[in-house]
């Protein structure tokens, strides 16, 4: 089997068995749910919570995905113009009043 015969998911789990070779301290997730429907987005973020438990390895996540960062994360930087804006829990996010940090939230809890 050739490379490009791999789906997007099996690629990513690929890449990551990969790196888990080298009995890494920390692994760096970029957009690890991009490009993914939502029940292979969810296999992906259980994925990346069972490696840190079992593992005891530290992830970082960097994602736009909202949803994968309430599954998966304890706690949350989000960035803006280059500098950590807000630092705190998933909770703490979802329950902030500042507009910029709403106006983003908003925009990923559309409904048609």
């Amino acid at each position: 089997m050739k490379p490009s015969d791999l789906s997007g998911g099996m690629k990513k789990r690929v890449s990551l068995a990969r790196s888990l070779a080298t009995n890494p301290k920390y692994i760096l997730y970029d957009e690890p749910t991009t490009g993914l429907d939502p029940v292979m987005s969810d296999q992906i973020d259980d994925l990346i919570k069972d490696l840190s438990d079992k593992l005891k390895v530290t992830s970082i996540v960097v994602t736009h995905d909202i949803y994968s960062v309430y599954d998966v994360a304890k706690n949350v930087a989000m960035m803006h113009e280059g500098k950590i804006y807000f630092e705190g829990t998933p909770t703490q996010l979802q329950n902030s009043q500042d507009k910029l940090i709403r106006d983003f939230l908003n925009r990923t809890d559309k409904t048609i």
